[in-house]
């Protein structure tokens, strides 16, 4: 990669930030008055200083502010030309609301959402569903509740929740909420909002019969596995064979009884279907309140929830969160949902480009390559020729 002749006008930092530079993000500086009260770091300095962090695996802040110091010359390309020092930069992650963090995440996923849907399920199907499930960053000292047992010292280490959802369309969080690692999953249900006529699928750890019975008024389908020690009555039972790998053995309607918020007891209609999973030889109960779809679509619904899964892993395989630079919830929530957006910058990159890289591979390369003036073209034709030329010797030689 001659420099000579892979010379690009904008070093691949640069590259990234113009799909969140100054004049993109300006509605949302406005909307947030996230400049309000600061007079030194300004909202965008501070939002590239922690975009840098994330992109480049610094841990500390004497990193970030050391690391863009020294590239200095090529600043004029992110728009900025102000370096904040660590004590700067400690305040503003202390001060400045991560809320502000989160309508950024939220303002570029509205943009870019439609470059990231790739999946085989029909696209009517996927427009309507949501995938909710929730992971945990430890953290060095108990900021918040902690979670587990104790250590044999005596210690826990303390835990921020991160409860998650995921838009099936883009398998991108169009909807976060932090707790504190204790904290029980269900309480995302005080504010999650869904419109009427989406599914939604969660396992069994966020079964509550009340909000069953809300998602129901609300027209709202939701698709779960039951619970092992469920008690309910059987009112129609249908048998089907096991012909097929993946096979219906079972569909049910059922009542679940339940107390509402005033300790009285209700009964809920829902249908239960039993299927047999082949690979794994063993079978799988599932409930949900919705009658119209065919039982198998309801099996593969559930099975496209490893998805979210997918994406916690993604997200900590490539921005691992080991090391947080701030020692305050706020802080910490800043770097989080800068790895969010990393995430969401590169993926929509990675999505146009339509290349086979692994996507592991392309954030990798880009971390080392931060600031050379290359195309990102350029750099990911390189890396595909270079690795069929290394598939070629290799077929070669055997």
């Amino acid at each position: 990669m001659n420099q000579s002749t892979n010379y690009f006008g904008q070093h691949l930092f640069a590259q990234i930030t113009t799909l969140c530079n100054k004049s993109i993000l300006t509605p949302v500086i406005r909307q947030t008055n996230a400049n309000r009260y600061y007079k030194k770091l300004h909202y965008y300095e501070h939002f590239i200083s922690m975009l840098y962090c994330t992109l480049s695996g610094c841990t500390s802040l004497r990193e970030i502010s050391s690391g863009l110091g020294v590239a200095q010359g090529k600043l004029n390309h992110l728009g900025i030309d102000y370096v904040p020092p660590k004590s700067t930069l400690s305040d503003g992650n202390r001060q400045r609301s991560s809320k502000v963090f989160k309508e950024t995440y939220q303002y570029l996923y509205k943009l870019y959402k439609p470059s990231l849907s790739d999946s085989t399920l029909p696209k009517v199907v996927l427009q309507k569903l949501f995938l909710l499930d929730a992971t945990v960053f430890s953290l060095f000292k108990a900021i918040l509740k902690t979670s587990g047992r104790y250590a044999a010292n005596g210690k826990k280490k303390g835990g921020i929740k991160k409860n998650t959802v995921i838009e099936a369309a883009s398998l991108m969080p169009c909807f976060i909420q932090f707790d504190a690692a204790a904290d029980n999953d269900q309480l995302i249900y005080k504010h999650l909002s869904l419109p009427a006529g989406s599914y939604i699928v969660f396992d069994k750890g966020y079964n509550n019969y009340r909000q069953f019975a809300a998602f129901g008024a609300a027209g709202i389908s939701f698709i779960t596995r039951q619970k092992e020690n469920a008690v309910y009555t059987s009112v129609i039972e249908c048998l089907h064979g096991a012909g097929s790998p993946t096979a219906i053995l079972k569909e049910e309607i059922i009542l679940q009884t339940y107390k509402d918020e005033n300790s009285i007891e209700q009964t809920l209609r829902l249908r239960r279907i039993a299927w047999w999973d082949a690979d794994k030889q063993r079978a799988f109960e599932f409930i949900t309140n919705n009658l119209e779809l065919d039982a198998l679509t309801i099996a593969q619904l559930y099975r496209y929830r490893w998805q979210i899964e997918l994406f916690f892993k993604k997200l900590k395989q490539n921005f691992p969160l080991q090391y947080f630079v701030g020692d305050n919830q706020n802080a910490i929530e800043i770097q989080i949902w800068c790895a969010l957006i990393a995430l969401l910058l590169l993926s929509t990159i990675h999505s146009r480009q339509k290349s086979k890289m692994a996507f592991t591979v392309f954030v990798t390369v880009i971390r080392l390559h931060l600031f050379n003036y290359i195309h990102i073209t350029t750099l990911m034709n390189y890396y595909r020729k270079q690795s069929q030329k290394y598939h070629q010797d290799l077929f070669s030689s055997a």
